[in-house]
């Protein structure tokens, strides 16, 4: 029994930051991408906070087929084989985001998972069994998540409506 509780209690692997915010940051580590690839007009920027905090924000306008911002970031590929779910720290202003993972940066898909955000400092915690393939705002007809391998991390808003939007991120996970 005695063996059992241990190994229950050790055998989860700690956790890794795929990405941590803080005041020595390079923000350029962070590619913006908004529908302006598509012609559309939206804004929005990326900077570090006061307290070294990631700090998108901008506005979504649906002009000229826009309707979209987001920010990524590509790394060497992990290996994310030993956990179960990815880790968000974020306070944003109430609105929905998107998070999303690419296995390789090539693919032409993403595993998504739309969070709302409550206006405080909060925990998201996405099971990769809920990050959905998705092209262009469809679902695209694979398996969900099989939570191998990561090659890139993104945040997007796209709510299908004209608005301004805040999203301040601290940290990202895997456990």
């Amino acid at each position: 029994m005695f063996l059992i509780l241990f190994l229950l209690t050790f055998s989860n692997p700690p956790s890794m930051i795929l990405f941590d915010f803080d005041s020595k940051t390079a923000i350029n580590k962070w590619n913006i991408v908004t529908d302006g690839v598509m012609g559309g007009i939206s804004k929005s920027t990326l900077e570090l906070n006061k307290d070294g905090q990631a700090f998108f924000s901008g506005t979504v306008l649906l002009e000229n087929n826009g309707g979209f911002c987001s920010i990524r970031h590509r790394f060497v590929k992990k290996d994310v084989s030993p956990y179960q779910k990815i880790v968000l720290r974020v306070k944003g202003d109430g609105k929905n985001f998107q998070f999303r993972v690419k296995t390789n940066a090539t693919d032409f898909y993403s595993y998504t998972y739309t969070f709302k955000t409550n206006g405080e400092w909060e925990t998201i915690e996405i099971p990769f069994s809920k990050l959905t393939p998705s092209f262009r705002g469809r679902r695209v007809n694979l398996p969900n998540y099989p939570g191998e391998t990561i090659e890139e991390i993104a945040f997007l808003i796209g709510n299908g409506k004209r608005e301004s939007f805040v999203l301040e991120i601290d940290k990202i996970e895997v456990k």
